[in-house]
């Protein structure tokens, strides 16, 4: 585990997450993130979705040549409807942005969410009032 880096949400934008899993549910989903890094700290202020995404059964991507420049993406967040919280080999060599934060069924608590870095370690996750 990453002791330095910590990651903040809030929990609308959380609750933002697991809603647009549930929905493509048992697709895969995937949105950018946005937001700022202070130091060691990663706060997500935004979700965007990427254009022309593709949602399967076992993947999702987007063209990465479709975005615009934009220095406030710093990652992702998919589902990963097998429920498995960790990130596959492809997830890792695709990574996008500072973190990758998976989320996997039921989409209802905080306990089906995991965030890592590029290298694959968990990162800590914490989750905001506002």
């Amino acid at each position: 585990m990453k002791q330095n880096m910590r990651v903040s949400i809030s929990q609308r934008l959380m609750e933002a997450i697991q809603e647009n899993a549930n929905l493509l549910y048992p697709r895969e989903m995937i949105l950018l993130l946005r937001g700022e890094t202070k130091g060691n700290n990663v706060k997500i202020t935004d979700l965007l979705i990427p254009p022309l995404s593709t949602y399967g059964h076992g993947f999702t991507s987007f063209p990465l040549h479709m975005l615009p420049i934009d220095f406030s993406i710093i990652g992702t967040a998919h589902s990963h409807p097998s429920g498995s919280l960790h990130p596959s080999p492809t997830d890792l060599n695709h990574f996008y942005g500072k973190i990758l934060m998976i989320v996997a069924p039921p989409f209802r608590d905080y306990k089906n969410v995991a965030v890592y870095d590029k290298k694959g370690d968990f990162i800590l996750l914490k989750i905001t009032e506002s």
